[in-house]
């Protein structure tokens, strides 16, 4: 049986996933990295997308994250993540409308709220690309 790494998967609202799995590939800012059981430590901001957890060389579960922080040691890897969901559960009606939503109110807003309402679209962009 090859080794495992501990996978734990928490989101602000609950612990979603805790179990050991083969390998996960964590969409990374600077890029998708895959972490094995051995992994050399390291703590990486993770961007919206999605989070691939394999057993016996597949993928085996699809997690979409809005973000967050991912810490890595030989033994385990957890991401810490602002938002967390299957991407089987993701309403692809319901995140066109967000993304239009929030198009349209960035297209008239202060500059105070720029910058909140830009991160809030690049997470729907990334949830609707990640449905499809």
């Amino acid at each position: 049986m090859a080794e495992k790494i501990k996978f734990e998967l928490v989101s602000p609202e609950r612990l979603l996933l805790d179990e050991p799995v083969g390998m996960v590939v964590v969409p990374g800012v600077e890029g998708n990295f895959g972490v094995l059981a051995g992994h050399a430590p390291v703590i990486a901001a993770v961007r919206p997308g999605v989070i691939e957890v394999y057993e016996n060389g597949a993928v085996t579960q699809r997690i979409f994250v809005g973000g967050g922080f991912a810490e890595v040691t030989a033994e385990r890897v957890t991401v810490l993540a602002e938002d967390a969901m299957p991407v089987s559960e993701i309403n692809r009606e319901a995140t066109q409308k967000a993304v239009q939503d929030l198009t349209d109110r960035l297209s008239v807003a202060d500059p105070d709220e720029r910058a909140l309402l830009t991160q809030r679209l690049a997470v729907a962009q990334a949830k609707l690309a990640a449905a499809a």
